[in-house]
């Protein structure tokens, strides 16, 4: 359809030059010009002639003055190929010569269309496959979703108050791998609709993100308000694995093994970490009871089991990158109260003490005369046992 678009537009471009070259002209020539306007003045001679302003005898004489002068306009023209000044400026140019035409006619059609060509193999892409729209709908590119990103936060930033701006964002935020701000914006999704027990679950889960795969208290508090969630029974069997209570972790995956669907999306997550706690009949699925007939759950993430199930190094390693990020954001608006209590607390996990005093101190100065804010943040440095 776009090649037909290129080719009517070439044509109508080739169009506009032939069709005035088409016309033809109706301008006499220069000669027959002349021949009129001397013709003209003899007429008059005749005229005064007849009202009585001239003698035959004179006006024979003007009329000889007048033949001698058209003649010897015309031979100068012919010796010099310009024409007569008498009328010049009241006659139009000659018609271009039939050949003259044509060739002009020729060029414009081969050189339009090849130069229309030329500059669309310069400046287009005549290799780039079609990207129907429903295809770029269906798979969208990571610049668009990172326009679509921009789009929302800006939106945000102009109404911080809608619930549905961050419910939007939040998923997004944790599929590019930016946990603190899906915390964050799931954090916000619960201050402004509500306790959703989907929404707790998923802000639990971004938490466990953020610290890299542990489950940290505040997340775990976060699972338990929301026990009928899938991945909060699963985020809560992986603490009490870090915590060194494999047997409560698999009791847990144990009954949330069996109360979900055969082919729930985390069913084979679940056997593997069974089979790394020694539950052979459970990993292998040989003798578990038939799934409970009830409504499907979102999948939980494989990467988070992945990461959760780091060595201790390992995690500790990502962690820090993680913090020192959400430090970095901080310390531009320093207005999140949910950030600052993430960073103490990742300090905390971490064992280092002087940062996250360092962060407590810096908290309080940000949310001075917040008595809410600085409430939440001397409850959260109690918890963690901090002083100062």
């Amino acid at each position: 359809m776009l090649w037909v678009v290129f080719a009517v537009l070439t044509g109508l471009a080739v169009m506009s030059v032939l069709l005035p070259l088409a016309r033809r002209s109706n301008t006499r020539s220069w000669r027959e010009s002349e021949a009129d306007f001397y013709r003209a003045q003899v007429n008059e001679i005749a005229q005064d002639v007849t009202r009585g302003l001239l003698t035959e005898k004179e006006a024979q004489s003007l009329k000889a003055e007048t033949a001698r002068r058209f003649i010897a306009d015309t031979d100068r023209s012919l010796e010099t190929g310009a024409e007569p000044q008498a009328g010049a400026s009241d006659t139009p140019a000659s018609s271009p010569s039939p050949w003259r035409v044509r060739i002009v006619s020729l060029i414009a059609l081969a050189v339009i269309p090849a130069v229309a060509l030329g500059l669309y193999l310069m400046i287009g892409r005549p290799g780039e496959p079609d990207a129907p729209l429903q295809a770029r709908l269906d798979k969208p590119q990571q610049s668009d979703m990172s326009a679509l990103v921009a789009k929302i936060e800006s939106h945000l930033k102009q109404n911080p108050e809608d619930s549905r701006g961050w419910q939007v964002l939040a998923p997004v935020y944790m599929r590019f791998g930016r946990f603190d701000e899906a915390a964050n914006a799931y954090a916000q999704v619960l201050r402004l609709t509500g306790e959703n027990p989907a929404i707790r679950a998923a802000y639990g889960e971004a938490l466990v993100m953020m610290a890299k795969g542990i489950v940290t208290p505040e997340a775990q508090d976060s699972f338990r308000a929301a026990p009928d969630q899938p991945r909060s029974q699963f985020y809560l069997g992986i603490a009490a694995e870090q915590a060194g209570d494999k047997e409560n972790a698999r009791r847990l995956w144990t009954k949330l093994l069996a109360d979900s669907p055969a082919d729930a999306a985390f069913v084979p997550l679940l056997r593997q970490r069974l089979a790394a706690l020694g539950d052979t009949e459970n990993a292998t699925g040989a003798s578990a009871p038939p799934p409970a007939p009830v409504p499907a759950t979102p999948a939980m993430p494989q990467g988070a089991a992945a990461i959760a199930a780091m060595p201790e190094a390992q995690r500790n390693a990502v962690i820090h990158t993680m913090v020192d990020r959400l430090a970095a954001r901080l310390a531009e608006n320093g207005q999140d109260l949910e950030g600052w209590l993430r960073l103490i607390r990742a300090y905390n996990v971490l064992q280092e003490e002087a940062k996250a005093k360092g962060a407590l101190a810096d908290a309080r100065r940000a949310m001075m005369g917040n008595a809410e804010a600085l409430a939440r943040i001397d409850a959260l440095a109690d918890e963690l046992g901090l002083k100062g």
